[in-house]
C-alpha cells in the first residue's frame, strides 16, 4: 500500500493537473472536467472519452453508492443495533438534501465533515499507538518481513502468495485514494485555482493523507493489537476489534463514526463524478437531476442487502475506468511536465488561463 501510494501521488498529480488544464464550462457556467475532457481535447479521441464516461456513470452506482450505503448500514447495525432500513432512509434523505445543492453544497458539507472525521480517527489511533509504543519496532519489522511471505494477503492464511499480497496491497491502496482511476479529477476540475499544477499538488496531498497517514495508522493499530492473524476477523470488524482492544468501549465508536462519515462523504463525491459523466455522455445538464434521483434510490437498496455481486462489478468497472485514463496520462505526460516546470519556476505568481493555455494547445 505504501508503494502504491508513492506511485499514486505522482499519478494523481498528473491527472488532476490535466483535468484543470483541459476543463470546459457547461451551459450553466460551471466548470466541467476530468479524463473525458483531456482524452477528447488532449488526445482527440472523443469515442474513448465517452467510453470512460460510461464506465464512471455506471461505477458510481456501485462502488460510490450501494457499497458505501451498505458499509454504513452494517456498521451502525453492529455497533448501535440500528435497523438497516432506518439507516438507508437516513442516507437517502440526508444525501438527497445535500446533492440538490450541487458541487457547492457538497463542498460546503465536505469541508466541515472531512477535517473533523480525519482528526477524530487519527487522534484515536495515535493514542492507541502511544499506549503500544513498546511494540512498534516489532510491528514495523513484521510489516517488512511478512510483505515477502504472502501472509499479508489474507492475514494469518499461510497459503497466500507474495503475488496475492502485492495484488491486494495495490488494490486497497487504489481503493483508498482513487489514484489512476480518473474519478477524483472530475471534482478537482471544478476547483477555483490559478494554475493546473497548484491543484495537482492538492491531488498528491490527498493520496498522502488517505493512504500514507490514515491507512498506516489503521495498520499499526491492527498489527500491534495482535489480532491481525485471527482468521475470524477481517475488514471493518478487525479494525473495530483492534481499536476496542486499545480503547475499550470507545475504540469501536471511533471506528464506526469514522467509517460512517468517510462512507457518507464518498457517496456525495461519487454522485458528482457520476452525474458529470452522464452530463458529458448526453451533452446536457438536464440529466443531472434524474441521475441524482436514481443514485439516492440505489443507496437505500444497497443499505438493505448483501452486495457481493456489486463489489465484483465495481472492481471490474474500476479497472475499465483506469485503462483509458492511464493511457491518456501517459501520452499527455509532456504537457504535465511543462505545466509543472512553469508553475514551480514561479509558484508565487498569480496565473491566469492565458498563461498556460499555449502549453496545453502545443502539448
Amino acid at each position: 500500500m505504501w508503494l502504491a501510494a508513492i506511485l499514486g501521488m505522482t499519478t494523481k498529480f498528473a491527472e488532476v493537473t490535466l483535468a484543470v488544464a483541459y476543463r470546459e464550462r457547461n451551459e450553466l457556467g460551471e466548470y466541467s472536467g476530468g479524463p473525458m475532457y483531456y482524452i477528447k481535447n488532449g488526445l482527440g479521441q472523443a469515442w474513448l472519452a465517452k467510453v470512460f464516461a460510461l464506465f464512471v456513470a455506471l461505477a458510481a452506482f456501485g462502488i460510490g453508492c450501494m457499497v458505501q450505503a451498505n458499509s454504513i448500514a452494517t456498521s451502525l447495525l453492529g455497533q448501535f443495533n440500528i435497523p438497516t432500513w432506518v439507516t438507508g432512509a437516513l442516507v437517502v434523505v440526508s444525501a438527497g438534501a445535500i446533492l440538490i445543492g450541487g458541487i457547492k453544497r457538497i463542498g460546503q458539507v465536505a469541508e466541515k465533515l472531512v477535517p473533523f472525521m480525519a482528526a477524530f480517527y487519527i487522534l484515536g489511533g495515535l493514542i492507541i499507538l502511544i499506549m503500544n509504543a513498546a511494540q512498534l519496532p516489532g510491528v514495523f519489522s513484521s510489516i517488512f518481513s511478512n510483505a515477502f511471505t504472502g501472509r499479508a494477503a489474507f492475514g494469518g492464511f499461510a497459503g497466500a502468495t507474495v503475488g496475492e499480497a502485492i495484488r491486494y496491497g495495490v488494490a486497497r491502496g487504489v481503493f483508498t485514494n482513487e489514484a489512476g482511476l480518473g474519478s477524483a479529477p472530475i471534482a478537482h476540475a471544478a476547483a477555483s485555482t490559478d494554475h493546473p499544477a497548484r491543484q495537482g499538488i492538492w491531488g498528491a496531498f490527498e493520496v498522502f493523507v488517505d493512504t500514507i497517514l490514515v491507512c498506516s495508522i489503521t495498520a499499526l493499530v491492527v498489527i500491534s493489537s495482535n489480532l491481525w492473524n485471527t482468521s475470524e476477523l477481517e475488514g471493518a470488524n478487525l479494525t473495530t476489534a483492534a481499536f476496542n482492544n486499545g480503547l475499550a468501549g470507545i475504540g469501536g465508536i471511533i471506528v464506526t463514526v469514522g467509517l460512517v462519515l468517510f462512507a457518507f462523504t464518498t457517496i456525495l463525491g461519487w454522485c458528482y463524478y457520476g452525474e458529470k459523466s452522464a452530463e458529458y455522455l448526453l451533452n446536457t445538464s438536464k440529466v443531472i437531476m434524474p441521475y441524482r434521483a436514481i443514485f439516492v434510490a440505489l443507496a437505500f437498496v444497497g443499505a438493505l442487502q448483501e452486495i457481493d455481486l456489486v463489489w465484483n462489478m465495481a472492481d471490474a468497472l474500476n479497472a475499465l475506468m483506469a485503462l483509458p485514463n492511464l493511457i491518456a496520462v501517459l501520452i499527455l505526460s509532456p504537457v504535465v511536465v511543462k505545466l509543472a516546470k512553469q508553475f514551480f519556476t514561479d509558484p508565487e505568481r498569480v496565473y491566469i488561463p492565458a498563461d498556460y493555455v499555449d502549453i496545453v494547445k502545443r502539448k
